[in-house]
């Protein structure tokens, strides 16, 4: 098993050609068979993760998956978790919280951090959390698809984490979003009832809005105020 600190870029490279022709489900088995109880999931429960969770199930029953639950998700959000939850109940689904309560947060930096200082609130309720998470772990998967937006275009199979200091493993670069809903169909997975009205990304209830049909599926995240992701994937 490699890691962060002995993983040099050209056994990066060696290592994404060596896997550029297989599926997801080679991906996850190759990353389990890597690092396994070393390996997180971080999954936002979107549709992307909705996916990963099933194919997980299948080569890892028992996997541990990480929600970083910032307490101002959509309800739609946590009775989709409850769902997940029932379906997979080998699954670990660890729901990490902040340290602060939204009412400390509000009396530390004031009311409504995520339009004041969204940056700060995502690091206080995001990017910290998940940091704590990935403690004694050595890699972690995520759903990033090429496609989702300009910044995740290069994004390769296992990438070098600078920021976890850790290496992040991506199954679904190369799948569409026409892709995730066919197998979620095609498999009769639960889902997120949002995506039905229109919020393809779906984040904190107070920094995620609909979209317009065919437009940016990031679009919807921070709107207004030039802000796309929160962190975690930058």
């Amino acid at each position: 098993m490699f890691s962060y600190e002995t993983l040099t870029i050209e056994r990066l490279d060696a290592i994404n050609k060596e896997l550029e022709n297989k599926d997801a489900l080679d991906i996850l088995k190759w990353a389990y068979g890597q690092f396994g109880e070393s390996l997180i999931y971080a999954c936002s429960f979107g549709a992307e993760g909705i996916v990963l969770v099933d194919l997980i199930s299948k080569v890892c029953p028992d996997a541990r998956i990480v929600f970083l639950d910032t307490h101002v998700h959509f309800k739609e959000t946590y009775e989709l978790i409850k769902r997940v939850k029932a379906k997979y109940p080998k699954l670990r689904i660890e729901l990490k919280e902040p340290h602060l309560s939204l009412e400390q947060q509000a009396e530390q930096y004031g009311i409504e951090l995520w339009k004041s200082n969204p940056d700060l609130c995502c690091k206080l309720r995001k990017l910290n959390p998940l940091g704590e998470a990935l403690q004694g772990a050595v890699a972690w998967l995520s759903g990033l698809r090429r496609e989702q937006s300009p910044t995740r275009s290069s994004t390769q199979f296992v990438n070098i984490d600078r920021r976890f200091q850790s290496i992040k493993v991506c199954p679904l670069i190369h799948w569409t979003w026409d892709d995730v809903w066919t197998y979620i169909k095609l498999y009769r997975l639960p889902y997120n009832e949002l995506h039905d009205k229109g919020y393809p990304s779906i984040g904190c209830e107070h920094c995620t809005v609909p979209v317009e049909e065919d437009g940016d599926s990031r679009a919807g995240r921070w709107s207004g105020i030039g802000k796309t992701e929160c962190g975690l994937h930058q």
